[in-house]
This record gives C-alpha cells, sequence and structure tokens, in this order.
C-alpha cells in the first residue's frame, strides 16, 4: 500500500463515520507499511468530547503494539488535527502526520479550533476558562516521589 491508499481508508472511514451517527473525521494508523490501527471520530456515540478519531487510533494502536510510544508509526487523518488530538500524536512520538482537509475546512462546516488557538495566547489569569492555581507545595510531593522512584516508567 502506498501514502494514498493509507488516506483513501481515513478518508473512506470519516464518511462512513456519518452514517454510524459520529463526526466527519477518520483515523488511520501505520507501521511498516500495515495499518496498525484506525477508527472514526466517536464524540456523540461515546457521550465522550475526548473520542476523536486520532485519539481513538492512538488509543488501538498501543493497545496492539504493547507499548505508549508508537515511534516508528505514521499516522493519518482525513482533517488536520485539533489541539487535542495534535497533542496526543506528539506524546504518542509518532514519526509522521498526514492530513486531508485543513482546520480552515472544519470550520466551514462548524468545526473550528480557532478559540482554544487564541487561549493558548493568552495569560492563564485572562482566559474563558476560569482557572486558580493553588496547593503547589502538597502537589510537587508526588513529582519528588516520582523523581526518585526506581520503578517508574519514564514516558
Amino acid at each position: 500500500m502506498n501514502k494514498q491508499d493509507f488516506m483513501k481508508l481515513a478518508i473512506d472511514l470519516s464518511i462512513e463515520n456519518i452514517d454510524k451517527g459520529g463526526g466527519p473525521f477518520g483515523a488511520v494508523i501505520v507501521k511498516d507499511n500495515k495499518v496498525i490501527a484506525a477508527s472514526g471520530n466517536s464524540v456523540t456515540n461515546d457521550l465522550d468530547p475526548t473520542a476523536h478519531a486520532e485519539v481513538n487510533a492512538i488509543r488501538k494502536a498501543a493497545k496492539v503494539l504493547g507499548n505508549f510510544d508508537l515511534s516508528g508509526c505514521e499516522i493519518y487523518a482525513s482533517c488536520e488535527p485539533c489541539p487535542m488530538c495534535l497533542g496526543a500524536i506528539y506524546w504518542a512520538r509518532i514519526d509522521k502526520l498526514y492530513f486531508a482537509n485543513t482546520k480552515t475546512d472544519a470550520d466551514k462546516i462548524g468545526f473550528s479550533d480557532k478559540f482554544i488557538y487564541d487561549e493558548f495566547d493568552k495569560k492563564v489569569s485572562e482566559r474563558d476558562l476560569k482557572t486558580e492555581n493553588f496547593m503547589r507545595e502538597e502537589a510537587l510531593e508526588a513529582f519528588r516521589i516520582w523523581e526518585n522512584s526506581q520503578i517508574k516508567t519514564e514516558y
């Protein structure tokens, strides 16, 4: 299979997903030229705001490979990933991202990420999400324990 074949799978998933009551998004994860995982968006079906196609595919791929580190994998997304999905792709250490529709295309049909990108540029105290930082010293205890742990798995 080639890049076009993998992207066609992601696009087909995005179209099929609409008939299943999900959003128009699909994602495929490939390793060594083989599909490891594929998923559509299931936010509304699962009542889970994090169940975007890319996140769902990452979760499946991690289980298939038995590892949270997806180095050596590529992801094909039917649309440019939102900030959450892009963050998940980075955390999963996926080597390469391919996408078809752009975030501008998504915005035109009501899926806008602009407000999130705008929030990132604001100081914490100026964000729309009211945020308060407190009990930091108490919480640092977990970080100290982690830092000195001999049984931790770094990620």
